[in-house]
């Protein structure tokens, strides 16, 4: 099949991209390297440096594809709060061509990343579809967004959708500098550097992390699946850790910093829709993991 996965050099469309083309398939990258990193394109990709901001740039490579999977995305929290018209321009506009350009072409499937922040804070645990969002921090509300927008897309235009709402994604290729890293790639960059781990708040704050691998395997089942149109799917791992019991498996060596404003307390994912729906379960716990990639 033709596929597309926008947001290809980053941390998990590179590894959705390897595994597309390990399974035989044309795979085109739209990426324009603002997160995303050269050395993640795989060679048997072909690859446009391209802004998902710009329709006219992007619309073209669209004709004749069976599938779009689009990740790109202006990631992380704290960065939409210190600039959210640069969040919005990325996640709503850039969505919006991405959505457009899908209908135009009159591509087969449209699977789009979305976030698990869209939830906020819930009054029950764990988190199940159809709870109303309630987002904290621009990211989230424009995350959610663009879950309304594949929506609309599907209802109005006829466009099969699937939008898979990703908790905490960790692995292989994750950021461990700048605004864009994750908690568990800066405690490890700060063990690796014999540096005490910075714990936001007091570390009580609780997530489900997934392991990028598993979210992977989420996208392709999507892509097979016919019952999964139209349908927001939770992809977690269905357990959760405080940010200090997660610090504990990583070094005990560790300093409090000041808690951040937008943040959500707890996350948890419901996924008995992604079992049922795409027969979907995760396979790599994160204590597993961490013990390996520590080792």
């Amino acid at each position: 099949m033709k596929l597309v996965v926008t947001g290809g050099a980053g941390f998990i469309g590179s590894n959705l991209v390897d595994e597309l083309v390990k399974l035989g398939h044309q795979v085109l990258i739209i990426d324009n390297l603002s997160t995303g990193k050269k050395k993640f394109i795989n060679p048997k990709a072909k690859f446009y440096k391209k802004d998902i901001r710009d329709y006219k740039s992007i619309e073209p490579l669209f004709k004749g594809v069976d599938c779009i999977f689009h990740l790109a995305a202006q990631p992380r929290i704290q960065p939409s709060i210190v600039n959210p018209a640069e969040s919005f321009a990325n996640n709503v506009l850039g969505t919006f061509n991405v959505l457009l350009a899908a209908r135009d072409s009159k591509v087969k499937k449209f699977i789009y990343s979305a976030s698990s922040s869209a939830y906020g804070d819930q009054k029950s645990m764990p988190l199940k579809e159809e709870m109303i969002p309630n987002p904290k921090n621009p990211y989230a509300l424009f995350k959610y967004n663009g879950e309304e927008m594949c929506g609309l897309f599907h209802k109005l235009y006829g466009l099969p959708t699937v939008c898979l709402r990703y908790f905490n994604v960790y692995g292989e290729r994750q950021s461990d500098k700048g605004a864009y890293c994750t908690v568990i790639g800066i405690f490890l960059r700060q063990k690796k550097a014999n540096h005490p781990l910075t714990i936001v708040g007091n570390g009580s704050q609780r997530r489900d992390f997934t392991y990028v691998g598993d979210i992977v395997r989420a996208n392709i089942l999507a892509m097979k699946s016919k019952k999964a149109i139209g349908h927001l799917i939770n992809i977690g791992s269905g357990q959760n850790h405080s940010v200090n019991e997660v610090a504990k498996m990583v070094d005990p060596k560790h300093v409090f910093i000041p808690p951040r404003p937008g943040e959500t307390q707890v996350t948890l994912a419901d996924i008995s829709k992604a079992k049922h729906i795409l027969g979907w379960k995760p396979k790599v716990t994160l204590n597993s993991w961490l013990s390996k990639t520590i080792r």
